[in-house]
């Protein structure tokens, strides 16, 4: 996808939205220092433009009862693109796997999953994951505790690129 333009104000609106994506309009017009039609419609147009993928809730994991995250590494036995698109495909049909990155490094895949309990992943890792066809293998990294999750993507390197 090719890179967007976008100004301070842009980068403003994102950087709001990121830190509370349920301002209203208004609200976020203070924000940026804009009258509310303006605003909207800079809004509207980073939508359109992808720069805005969605709004979401952020969940609290423990407190829904999924207390356990594992980050998991791959590595495939032969790399091709058929093969790696079909791992992948499967992957993202885990409700499971809330995350999922092709890699470079020691592993081709590493992808994040979330599950209640170490029982639960068990038959996660058995049942699904150690059958995917084209895995040789799977290492399984469990997280301690997590000090950040799901943070503000870093917009102040880019803002004066404009």
């Amino acid at each position: 996808m090719p890179k967007t333009s976008l100004d301070s104000i842009d980068f403003e609106i994102l950087k709001n939205l990121q830190q509370d994506g349920r301002l209203t309009n208004v609200e976020l017009a203070t924000k940026v220092a804009l009258s509310p039609s303006p605003c909207l419609r800079r809004v509207k147009n980073l939508e359109e433009a992808g720069v805005i993928d969605g709004y979401q809730a952020s969940v609290n994991r423990r407190s829904v009862g999924l207390g356990m995250t594992v980050f998991v590494e791959m590595r495939m036995n032969k790399q091709s693109r058929a093969k790696a698109d079909g791992i992948l495909e499967r992957l993202l049909s885990q409700p499971e796997v809330v995350s999922c990155h092709l890699v470079s490094g020691q592993s081709d895949i590493l992808a994040e999953v979330v599950v209640p309990s170490l029982d639960i992943y068990d038959h996660f890792l058995t049942d699904f994951l150690m059958s995917l066809d084209g895995v040789e293998d799977v290492r399984s990294n469990f997280a301690i505790r997590t000090v950040k999750a799901n943070g503000p993507l870093p917009l102040h390197h880019l803002e004066n690129n404009d």
